[in-house]
């Protein structure tokens, strides 16, 4: 994991809508750290979904994510949704 890394934010979005995001990048930086609620992961990139529906802007930020922080958005996404087990990580997956 890299320290000190900045977050891909829209500055067109709201507070909220970056709260939103951030909370959803946390719950990313979490599933690699430690381990995620599959629920609450599910939930949060639900709200991240409502702010940024293209998939087009989801692939970006996506890579912009990965190159700073190494993690991969699009990888942890598909590892929560497919697990059957209620706590996720990616040493798991």
């Amino acid at each position: 994991m890299k320290e000190n890394y900045t977050y891909p934010l829209d500055l067109s979005w709201s507070t909220a809508e970056m709260t939103e995001v951030l909370s959803f990048f946390n719950q990313v930086e979490k599933y690699y750290e430690s381990k995620v609620e599959k629920e609450a992961f599910l939930n949060a990139y639900a709200q991240f979904k409502k702010i940024v529906p293209s998939k087009m802007q989801e692939k970006q930020l996506g890579r912009e994510f990965e190159a700073s922080s190494g993690y991969s958005l699009y990888r942890a996404v598909k590892e929560v949704t497919a697990s059957g087990k209620k706590f996720v990580s990616a040493d798991q997956a």
